[in-house]
């Protein structure tokens, strides 16, 4: 009778102390996946940042791309050669 009672006390015992070590290890994962998580968001940011950064413009001086109005006058305007109509795609008689 002592025996039975020692053994269940050891299985008590060590199924605790395995139950402990899962919810230790569970702690431990969850907090790796948070980190994991924080560190992919804090790459998304500075992705973002950086992004914003080049749409934004301000570091760009695009005064040497500008264009003179006076110098459009001089850009002939390119008529079409051929004004293509639809109705003669239609016709039944062709």
């Amino acid at each position: 009778m002592k025996n039975i009672f020692v053994l269940f006390l050891a299985t008590l015992l060590g199924s605790a102390l395995l139950s402990a070590k899962s919810v230790e290890h569970k702690k431990v994962k969850k907090e790796n996946l948070k980190e994991k998580h924080l560190k992919e968001q804090m790459q998304r940011e500075k992705k973002f940042a950086k992004e914003q950064k080049f749409y934004q413009g301000k570091e760009y001086d695009l005064s040497a791309q500008k264009v003179d109005p006076k110098d459009l006058d001089s850009i002939p305007i390119i008529e079409p050669e051929n004004d293509f109509d639809m109705s003669d795609v239609y016709r039944d008689d062709i």
